[in-house]
């Protein structure tokens, strides 16, 4: 079933306001758990996830940019 341009772009909202924050939370919390590791160690686990997150979430944020394909167009050249 894919989403409406309207419905992504709701999507991409919430994910971005309210997943984001959580995730990242989330992270930092999991890393916290273990003795700290060194400055790349971390930094290494913090990129990977940062774009782990992303993965599921590639169709919402697809075109999410871009000018709505359903809205009707303007003809900007005169007849």
């Amino acid at each position: 079933m894919a989403l409406s341009y309207k419905a992504r772009r709701r999507w991409s909202l919430v994910i971005l306001l309210i997943g984001l924050p959580a995730y990242i939370v989330a992270a930092v919390t999991v890393v916290d758990l273990f003795d700290r590791p060194s400055f790349l160690v971390e930094l290494a686990v913090y990129v990977g996830l940062g774009f782990l997150w992303a993965l599921p979430f590639r169709f919402v944020f697809r075109g999410v940019g871009q000018p709505d394909p359903d809205a009707p167009r303007d003809d900007p050249r005169p007849k």
